[in-house]
């Protein structure tokens, strides 16, 4: 009966489609224009035009038939193999382009409208200081200001105080950077730990004095160091409030290129170990060093519930402007935020430097003196040449008055007679001598000040806490709560300029391969972090805990401390010593290997169909990693699987918590192969040569079962469309042998343009070589035509299938110089000499163009670049945007940066737009009055330029720097090298580069008619495709071979933990488990972390061939895990400090758009 139904279905599906075919045939020759401009009459001229238009027609029937006889074929083949699903065959049409027919199961898109009301925003007050506008208005005008050189003269009476005291907090301070000039270890070894061991025994000298601290990393390493007697000493000194951990993230991380997801991370293993060692939860923020600040940090800390934060390097025009209306201290606000439920309580630091000389007051040369490590006599001095003097008794009171008239004028410039002074710099207090000179100074200092009433001033040392509860005290609010009068802020504070124009946009590119592998390792974090939850989850709920490797727990520890660590101002920034970038990368390329174990073992137990059979050995395990890296240096190689006369299985792994249509690409070692699903159907494959270069197809060297070795056999590319379970796992089945129905080759032409190259042949692949020509040329799929340049092989249009009108995407190659005079570009800064110029190769490039049904390609070949477009022939996601690679290596230049140029025929206007963090998007205006270094930002996911109709994204999968220069223009660094320090403190510059994979996606999108690109002040959203995009190009499949064993060898099931997908508005951020409290193993406890994304409901969501439902952000907890019953749920802080609420009975979650909503669950 079941049989009867498909068949009769399948015969109304090719009704249909001849039906529809017909109706298409006569449409086109009906809106013929050459017919129309002749009204309609045929004179003798004109029968041969209509003659061509019959055989037209005659070749559209030929096609249809085609169409028809496969969809027959395909009935048949439903018909024979009735017991299991059977992919319909892609086939050529008579104009060799290939057709993949569609599947048998309809898409859906069904977004609510409730679901849209979001993004167009409207709600609430607007914030009185919107960044993008005090940008816009702002003059950038850097006046001479007097002593305080970037700001102006502060002027006061001494009777400002008469009625209300002046409170000072002094707040002693030490920044440690994890990672600089020295590696962690040896900052840790030389310096670090006599700091922290100073600050245990001087701070019980004397309860009146305060030390903060900041960076967890360091604090951890030193604690498994120290005896218990002095553990015991620092719980009592933060107990009573002498030592604040401000922050207490792993590190104080970068806010430019860092993802959203390794900024959760680290807060929370930052955050946990705080908790479990010290018993503290952090209060206040404490960000004094990243080069710029994001927004998305005031709502990570929110979040966290730290009530109070400080920031410190702001563009110097900014903080003028932001010291002169008294708004230095303000209520940061998110943009989408109508309700001030993200507000966080800010305190902006007005001067250049957090270091003592430009924190007391606004003159740094008096600062300076009062800064006792500089004291004559010491290793350091004061540059403006006024040394320190000791505080004596016959000094004291000048000393004092000269202080004091510094912590006034700086008073002057906030809303409150509460002041903070911090009182610190890097890697300070390291010597017990430092200590004492700096504490009894400042103490006789204050001891003298307190003495005298007619002064008005209370100084003391203080926390960075003690000093926001102060304010909040004075100003009559709770912790956290908006005192009255001050401002409100919304939008973020990039780009960061010190001095003049020197703008800190380099560090947005420095060191790209580290910027791109940081990104690898957050997949591979993510990926293992939810495989080992489930693992465990379904272990213990069988029984099986005990022969289960709960000890990766340790591994999965490592690597989430390896990438926070990595988070550091210094280190994602690619603004290290060479030295400590290699430390760096091999504690980047040992977590990564730990993670594939990870992932290994996980899938090796999720996946048997008998868990009962499951073994653990270290020694030999199931499965083989996907790919390796022979240094922390060097790009991947992807692992060969050796066929042979027993089927090889592959075991796939797909992180998003959507179900997925993607070609997943194996390489083999012989041409001859079939592939199956896992209940053995065969699978249509496109099989294509793998390439060393730009004319050499990759040897295969392996031993057979004889051991001898068989040269010159080609190692191919097998790639074939799979759907894949949400956060499930796939099996497939490999064999040698041939299967010419279902193992579809690639056709390939090289384009040599005169060059006298040699092309390795193989008879399994067919090359056209073309010596020269330069005519444009096309690939096209389903959706869209893809033009390239025949000269230069790069992109130059777009044109979708249901449009008559091609879109211009040109891309294009660029060189920045740097400046001749003394201030150049180095690690931090972009300096460049003037507009860039087109990037011109010695020799024009190799082209070589890839067609087949799956995907087809064109990689272009220069002498620093490898560029690769792919475009991939499926429904959905992968087929609906273009997946662009540049291969980078610039190891010869001199000073030169190499820029990507896109333009189009987009008006944007001046105004584009760029992530933060890959959290939100924030609008960006060109301003015509600042350098062009100055409009450049940080790109960690995606930038994107529109106009009324249209939308152009270009998507990352590492972090760059982006702008918009000119009207309907996209631009990215891709790599820079620089030949000099630019004076930041590095003394060195950029010469370690390496061959560097950049990896994008650019989606075209259409606005729907009707609906109105929101005005750009406001916030931005990107469509439910472009978050979908983003979410595969940066998580990709896991593709993890079954090592070989003799037959037969254990069942294979596919692995389906989720009933149904999440909403696609839903990112499962992570499903993290915590550690038990005895040992390193893991608790009963996992942390699940969702967050919500809001979206852009205005682009056009027709035929999009995915499926995706919103639920106005509820979600069903309890039926969602597949063979799990959720035992426990909490909603908590964001870094499981602070329960929200008690433990629920029910498991229905609401999560409002944009919000990041953290539990503590309990799986069994």
């Amino acid at each position: 009966m079941k049989l009867k139904k498909q068949v009769t279905v399948c015969g109304a599906a090719i009704f249909c489609v001849a039906v529809f075919s017909l109706y298409l045939m006569l449409d086109r020759v009906q809106h013929d224009p050459a017919r129309h401009q002749n009204g309609g009459n045929f004179p003798r001229s004109q029968i041969s035009v209509l003659q061509n238009r019959i055989e037209q027609l005659e070749q559209l029937l030929e096609e249809n038939h085609e169409i028809i006889s496969h969809i027959k074929d395909s009935v048949l083949e439903l018909t024979a193999n009735a017991e299991g699903p059977h992919a319909l065959l892609p086939y050529h049409t008579a104009n060799g382009s290939w057709v993949v027919p569609p599947e048998p199961r309809p898409s859906f898109f069904s977004v609510s409208p409730q679901d849209c009301q979001f993004a167009l925003g409207g709600r609430g007050q607007k914030p009185e200081l919107q960044m993008l506008t005090v940008s816009e208005e702002l003059p950038f005008d850097n006046v001479e200001g007097g002593v305080w050189r970037q700001g102006f003269d502060i002027s006061y009476s001494p009777h400002d105080w008469d009625a209300e005291d002046l409170q000072v907090f002094v707040v002693p301070h030490s920044h440690n950077d994890p990672g600089w000039i020295k590696t962690f270890d040896k900052y840790y070894t030389e310096q670090t730990q006599h700091i922290l061991n100073s600050m245990v025994s001087k701070l019980q000298e004397d309860s009146r004095w305060r030390f903060l601290w900041a960076e967890v990393s360091f604090f951890a390493k030193w604690w498994d160091n120290i005896n218990a007697q002095k553990r015991a000493a620092v719980r009592r000194l933060v107990g009573n409030g002498q030592l604040e951990i401000a922050t207490g993230g792993w590190v104080m991380p970068d806010e430019a290129n860092s993802h959203y997801f390794a900024l959760i991370d680290q807060l929370i293993e930052g955050h946990q170990w705080l908790e479990r060692n010290l018993g503290v939860t952090p209060r206040s923020g404490w960000a004094v060093d990243p080069f710029g600040h994001s927004s998305t940090m005031p709502y990570l800390l929110r979040r966290a519930n730290l009530t109070s934060m400080l920031i410190q390097r702001v563009h110097y025009a900014i903080k003028k402007h932001f010291a002169a209306t008294h708004s230095l201290e303000f209520m940061w606000r998110q943009t989408w935020d109508s309700d001030s439920s993200t507000d966080i309580f800010c305190h902006m630091m007005p001067f250049y430097s957090y270091d003592v000389p430009h924190t007391c007051g606004p003159d740094p040369k008096i600062c300076c003196q009062f800064d006792f490590k500089r004291l004559p006599g010491g290793r350091i001095n004061c540059p403006w040449k006024v040394p320190p003097r000791a505080i004596t008794d016959t000094n004291v009171a000048e000393r004092a008055a000269l202080l004091l008239d510094q912590y006034r004028k700086k008073s002057r410039l906030f809303r409150s007679n509460v002041l903070l002074v911090p009182l610190g710099d890097d890697f300070r207090y390291d010597k017990p001598q430092e200590w004492d000179a700096q504490f009894f100074s400042y103490q006789r200092l204050f001891d003298f000040l307190n003495s005298k009433p007619d002064l008005h001033v209370q100084a003391q040392f203080g926390t960075l806490s003690d000093y926001f509860d102060a304010l909040y005290k004075k100003t009559g609010v709770e912790p956290g709560a908006r005192p009255p009068g001050f401002p409100v802020l919304s939008g973020d504070f990039f780009s960061y300029a010190d001095r003049e124009d020197h703008y800190w946009t380099g560090y947005y590119t420095s060191r790209p391969f580290y910027k791109n592998l940081d990104r690898v390792l957050e997949a591979h974090l993510r990926g293992a972090e939810i495989l080992y939850s489930l693992a465990v989850a379904h272990a213990r709920r069988s029984g099986l805990a005990a022969q289960y490797p709960l000890s990766d727990f340790t591994l999965l520890t490592d690597a989430r401390r390896t990438l926070g660590l990595f988070q550091h101002h210094d280190a994602i920034t690619g603004t290290a010593k060479e030295a400590v970038v290699v430390d760096y990368g091999v504690r980047l390329l040992r977590s990564l290997v730990s993670l594939k174990q990870v992932i290994i073992n996980a899938a090796h137990y999720l996946v048997l169909g008998d868990k009962g059979t499951y073994h653990f050995d270290s020694g030999a395990p199931f499965l083989q990693v996907d790919d390796t890296r022979s240094s922390h240096d060097a790009l991947p190689e992807r692992t060969v699987i050796q066929l042979d006369a027993s089927p090889r299985f592959v075991v796939l792994f797909n992180p998003l918590e959507q179900e997925r249509l993607s070609v997943v690409s194996l390489l083999v070692n012989s041409p001859r192969v079939r592939v199956l699903s896992e209940d053995g159907q065969p699978l249509a494959v496109q099989i294509s040569a793998h390439w060393s270069s730009a004319t050499n197809m990759v040897p295969n060297v392996y031993q057979d079962a004889r051991h001898s070795l068989r040269p010159h056999l080609l190692c191919p590319k097998v790639s074939v469309p799979l759907r894949l379970p949400a956060l499930g796992l796939g099996v497939l089945q490999l064999q040698q042998g041939l299967d010419t129905h279902h193992t579809l080759p690639s056709s390939m032409r090289i384009y040599l343009h005169g060059q006298r190259l040699s092309v390795s042949r193989h008879e399994a692949f067919p090359i056209r070589v073309i010596d020269s020509g330069a005519s444009d040329f096309a690939l096209s799929n389903r959706y869209m035509q893809v033009w390239f340049s025949g000269l230069t092989g790069l992109l130059k249009s777009v044109q979708r299938v249901d449009e008559e009108q091609e879109q211009r995407i040109d891309v294009e190659l660029f060189i920045y110089g740097t400046r001749a005079s003394k201030d150049k570009s180095g690690a931090y800064l972009f300096l460049p000499d003037d507009q860039a110029k087109p990037y011109i190769p010695k020799n024009p490039p190799v082209l070589r163009v890839t067609e087949g049904p799956f995907f087809s390609e064109v990689v272009t070949y220069y002498e620093h670049v490898h560029q690769m477009v792919r475009l991939y022939n499926l429904p959905g996601v992968e087929g609906l945007s273009l997946d662009v690679s540049f291969l980078v290596d610039i190891r010869d230049y001199v000073n030169k940066e190499l820029a990507l140029r896109i333009h189009t025929d987009i008006d944007s206007q001046g105004t584009f737009f760029t992530d933060l963090n890959g959290f939100q998007v924030q609008p960006r205006r060109y301003l015509k009055k600042l350098p062009l270094q100055a409009n450049f930002y940080p790109m960690p996911v995606m930038a994107y330029i529109q106009d009324t109709q249209r939308r152009l994204t270009l998507h990352t999968a590492q972090a760059l720097g982006v702008s918009s220069l000119g009207n309907g223009q996209l631009e990215v660094i891709l790599d820079r090298r620089l030949m000099q320090d630019d004076n930041r403190g590095l003394g060195q510059g950029l010469k370690d580069n390496k061959r560097t994979w950049n990896h994008f996606r650019l989606l075209l999108e259409r606005r729907t008619v009707g609906s109105e690109v929101q005005d750009s002040h406001s916030t931005s959203y990107p469509s439910l495709l472009s978050h979908l995009t983003s979410m595969y190009l940066n998580t990709p499949v896991f593709t993890l071979p079954v090592t070989q064993m003799p037959s037969p060898g254990p069942s294979l099931r596919a692995f389906l933990p989720l009933a149904s997908s999440l909403p696609c508005d839903f990112h499962l951020l992570n499903l993290r488990m915590f550690q038990a409290e005895e040992d390193n193993l893991p608790s009963a406890d996992t942390a699940l972390i969702l967050h919500r994304k809001g979206f852009d409901c205005g682009l056009e969501a027709k035929n999009l061939g995915f499926n995706c439902t919103t639920s106005q952000g509820k979600v069903a907890l309890g039926s969602l895990f597949h063979g799990l019953d959720v035992v426990f749920l909490q909603p908590t802080s964001l870094t499981l400090l602070y329960p929200l609420a008690s433990p629920s009975n029910s498991t229905d979650l609401y999560v409002d758009p944009m919000e990041i909503a953290t539990f503590r669950l309990r799986l069994g």
